[in-house]
């Protein structure tokens, strides 16, 4: 449920990078359930009211998980994840984890100035170190779905 866009072989200085991250399919059910159970409570005052209750419980949820989905993109002058962005000449190493190391990555080894954006539906993540003398954060954390285009785009794009 991810859309993305490889970084080229041929041409590194025009490597970009694109990924939503989108709910998984069980998170779309429970947006279901949710908008059914508009159903059950205005049944009892008509069956109209309880389906046009479901309509716009439905409505609402798809609108805010759609607008609240972040975003990662990589171009050549900038990296963006969520709703942070920086200049790409600030990225320093880049981690990929998954499994158990994923999973202490954001938990017990977690620095409390990283920047996080991590979905639990998704498992594995990349841990990006910021080398910018003027920002605290000292890495961010951020769930893909494609970890390894994710670390080749930002490793392979050229930078000043």
């Amino acid at each position: 449920m991810s859309s993305q866009s490889t970084p080229s072989a041929t041409s590194p200085v025009t490597a970009n990078y694109t990924e939503k991250l989108w709910p998984n399919f069980w998170g779309w059910v429970i947006v279901l359930g949710l908008s059914a159970a508009g159903i059950l409570i205005f049944i009892p005052i008509s069956p109209s009211a309880g389906f046009v209750a479901f309509g716009v419980l439905l409505l609402l949820q798809i609108v805010i998980l759609v607008t609240s989905t972040p975003t990662i993109t990589v171009t050549p002058d900038t990296l963006q994840v969520g709703r942070a962005q920086i200049e790409r000449k600030f990225v320093g190493e880049v981690s990929i984890h998954h499994g158990e190391d994923a999973t202490a990555q954001r938990g017990i080894k977690l620095n409390g100035l990283a920047y996080l954006c991590i979905r639990g539906w998704i498992k594995p993540v990349v841990k990006i170190e910021i080398t910018d003398p003027d920002d605290r954060t000292p890495y961010w954390l951020t769930s893909s779905r494609n970890p390894e285009y994710l670390a080749a785009a930002l490793r392979g794009v050229g930078q000043q």
